[in-house]
Order: C-alpha cells, then sequence, then structure tokens
C-alpha cells in the first residue's frame, strides 16, 4: 500500500508508468472480489466518484429499480502491479460503494468494518490484524481445470526439491514485497501441495484490503507457474485443512491494552474482557469466519489444529483461542477456526465487536485450558463450534448482535444466500453416496 496521495500526485505516478489501465475493486456481501477496469482516459472520472455500475447483477445487493451504484476509489490503496498484463501496465485503488447521492451503501462490507472501527476509535481504541493463510497449490488438466493432485512430496518447512511449489510461492512473496507488503514467513505446510504465508499486523482496514489482494496475487502467480491455488478450506479427504489464523489485537494512546506487565501472564484485563466477547459470541459468527459447507470439514470435533471446542488458554496450541509468548507490543489473541474464504471485512467487524461488548460489559472469560490437561476432559466441559453451515446460520439468526454490526440488509443478504447454499447442499446426491449405496439397494 502507498502512502495517502492526492488525485494529482497519482494521475502523474500513472503518466510516469506509462498505465494503461486502472482497476477500480470492491467486495460483495458473501466476500467475492469484484473489478471494473478503465482505461487511462477515464482515470480523472473515477477520481471524481463518478464511475458507475449495475448493483443488481451484484450477489446480496439491490433490486433492479435501485441499481445505480457509484465506486468512490480510496487514494490509501492505490498501487501500480508490479506486472505487465497482456494489455499493458495495470494500477488499482479499492473503492467502497456509494448511493447516487453520494451516501454510503449499507450493503458494502468495507463501509460495515469502517462503521466497527470508528465505534472502537470513539472509546480511543485502534484495532489491529494480522494473518496466517493456508492454500494448496494444484496441478492442471491438459484443459487447463484444476486437480487434486500436486508433484509436490513436501511437508512442514521443506524447501525444494521435495517443494515444487517453492518458485511459485517465491514469485507470490516477490510481488507482495513490491507492492509494499510485509511478509513475516512464508513456507510449506504439513500436507502435499499445502502453503502459508504471514503477514504483519495492520490496522484493520488495511490488513482487509491486502487480504483480498493477497488471494487475487497468489491465484495470478500459481496460474503463471502452470499450477491452481485454491483456498477451499478441505479440498482434500485425508490432508490438512487450509485455514486462516486471525491475530488480534487492541491499542490505545500508542500502547498495546492487551499488555499488562504487572499481571501474572502480562494479559490485561482488557484483554481477558475481548477473549470473553469473542468466546460468547463466536458461534453466532461462525457463519461469516466459517462460511462455506465444506468450512465444516475441515473444523471437526477431536480436531485441535482446526479446534471445535470453545476455550482459551495461553499455553496449549489445540485451543480455539490462543496467546501467544510474546508481550509487551506484540500482545495478541490468535483466534485459529476461520478459514480463507471468509469476507475478511465482515470477519474483522464481527470479531472486533464482539471483543469490544466484553469490554463494555466487562465480561472476564471461563479459566483457561491448561498445556496438561487430556482432550477427553476438556470436550467434557467445553462448548463447541457449530458441526455444520445449516447450525451456524441457526446460531447467527439467534444473536442480535451480529444483526447490529452487520446492519439489516448485509445480516438478511448473507443469511438468505447461506440458507439456500445448505438447502441446496443437503438435496445434492454426492459421489460418496453413489458409492455407498446404488450397487448394495
Amino acid at each position: 500500500m502507498t502512502a495517502h496521495m492526492e488525485k494529482n500526485d497519482m494521475i502523474r505516478v500513472l503518466n510516469e508508468n506509462h498505465t494503461d489501465f486502472l482497476s477500480l475493486q470492491f467486495t460483495d456481501i458473501p466476500g467475492s472480489f469484484k473489478n471494473v477496469t478503465i482505461s487511462a482516459d477515464q482515470i480523472e472520472k473515477a477520481f471524481n466518484n463518478k464511475c458507475m455500475f449495475d448493483g443488481s447483477s451484484m450477489e446480496g445487493f439491490v433490486r433492479i429499480q435501485e441499481s445505480d451504484m457509484y465506486l468512490h476509489p480510496d487514494p490509501d490503496t492505490f498501487l501500480i502491479y508490479p506486472w505487465n498484463t497482456q494489455s499493458g501496465q495495470a494500477a488499482r485503488l479499492i473503492c467502497e460503494i456509494a448511493l447516487p447521492d453520494g451516501t454510503p451503501y449499507a450493503g458494502d462490507p468495507r463501509h460495515v468494518l469502517k462503521r466497527a472501527l470508528k465505534k472502537a476509535a470513539d472509546q480511543g481504541f485502534t484495532f489491529f490484524v494480522g494473518t496466517e493463510c493456508e492454500f494448496y497449490l494444484f496441478q492442471t488438466d491438459e484443459l487447463g481445470h484444476p486437480t487434486t493432485e500436486t508433484n509436490d512430496t513436501a511437508g512442514y518447512f521443506d524447501l525444494g526439491p521435495l517443494d515444487q511449489g517453492e518458485n511459485a510461492r517465491r514469485d507470490i512473496c516477490l510481488n507482495l514485497e513490491q507492492m509494499g507488503y510485509e511478509i513475516e514467513a512464508s513456507h510449506h505446510e504439513a500436507a502435499f501441495g499445502q502453503h502459508e504465508i504471514d503477514f504483519k499486523y495492520a490496522e484493520a482496514l488495511t490488513a482487509a484490503d491486502r487480504f483480498v489482494t493477497f488471494k487475487m496475487v497468489v491465484k495470478s502467480c500459481a496460474n503463471e507457474n502452470g499450477l491452481y491455488a485454491t483456498f477451499m478450506p478441505k479440498p482434500v479427504y485425508g490432508r490438512a485443512g487450509s485455514g486462516m489464523h486471525i491475530n488480534l489485537s487492541l491499542f490505545r494512546d500508542g500502547q498495546n491494552a492487551f499488555y499488562d506487565e504487572s499481571s501474572q501472564n502480562g494479559l490485561s484485563h482488557i484483554a481477558l474482557n475481548f477473549i470473553a466477547g469473542l468466546l460468547l459470541h463466536i458461534k453466532s459468527i461462525c457463519a461469516v469466519t466459517n462460511p462455506l459447507v465444506n468450512s465444516y470439514k475441515r473444523i471437526i470435533p477431536g480436531g485441535e489444529e482446526a479446534p471445535s471446542l470453545v476455550g482459551w488458554s495461553a499455553n496449549r496450541r489445540g485451543t480455539l483461542i490462543r496467546l501467544p509468548a510474546s508481550r509487551g507490543k506484540s500482545t495478541r489473541i490468535d483466534l485459529r477456526n476461520p478459514d480463507p474464504t471468509c469476507n475478511p471485512y465482515l470477519s474483522f467487524a464481527l470479531l472486533l465487536s464482539a471483543g469490544m461488548d466484553g469490554i463494555n460489559r466487562d465480561l472476564l472469560p471461563p479459566p483457561s485450558i491448561a498445556s496438561g490437561e487430556s482432550f477427553e476432559k476438556i470436550q467434557k466441559n467445553t462448548d463447541v463450534l457449530p458441526a455444520d453451515l445449516g447450525e451456524a446460520v441457526q446460531f447467527m439468526k439467534s444473536d442480535p448482535f451480529v444483526k447490529e454490526v452487520l446492519g439489516d440488509l448485509v445480516f438478511h443478504k448473507y443469511v438468505e444466500a447461506k440458507e439456500e447454499e445448505w438447502r441446496q447442499y443437503s438435496t445434492s446426491v454426492t459421489e460418496w453416496e453413489l458409492r455407498r449405496y446404488l450397487n448394495r439397494l
């Protein structure tokens, strides 16, 4: 990301780099990254908020008679891509969505996050987020369609020649660094073909913008290397699922509000409040942080890498919420259930608001789970996350908190889309059913 630039500065940079196209990007309610590309002679029009699109064609947006929407670029998101497209050099701006009268559109996920951030800022807090995102790199068939095959036989932290995706991952990191991203780590994950890239924490809006751009870069670089990248939470039975750990922290007056050097474990009262709020609302947030039918094939009872138990610990890695050992400015909460198919704007808004609810109500979490405690004992005394998307949507609908954070339009459109997804899945006849029953009954 660049420092804030004025319109004339951006036009100058575009001209100096001989940039032919500008990509105006935004997300729909489910979290798909959308794009309107304009040519160089339309750039000033974009900077004057005059670029319009048909909102009726977007999932979860508006009716035909209310379809005119305008894209308002955020100058803080301006960057020039470090690669050339087939059509020439390109740049991008992430946009907010507005109505014809200039007011923010209530169905814009970025607006939902900004609203939640403002509420926290009114209490003196700044919300920071760091993501640890996993994904698979698969081979494609002779038609270029993705398979679930990989010629990669590497394991956790392995290097080439076992890690056949190393070139693609290196290209991803180099491109992201040229775009101003600070990457803390990148490595091969536990399963064949699985990778992880971790980002340095940033203010939540910037982190959400970076995440949606990151997914686009991963897919583009994979394609350039003859591979297909997928963020599907559980693409292969029997292999590790792909998650997105989210590291959360609050700062106030330039200091980490989660840190208290005088406490036994270095956690402040505010940190405990925040954890309590997360635990209180996490089941109703799951339909957003884990938004697919497939998401719940990664979060299964008995799993500790993708835990299903609603608990927290300062020293046990297998809990839903883990407190990494670093303290001081690095004190943070590691939430381990989300996956990379989530809409980051809606997810970050809900997680922040859940934590703030804990702070405002002075809630305290249950005792932390000890490192030596048996999983069987924990399982008997701890609540669990929803078992599937259908159950997650029911929890979402039963918690007024979620509707308050998302707003009526986003809430109802999101629930409507996820209930239809669950209905279609529940009535589908799967390959497993055919193999199991067709020749036996």
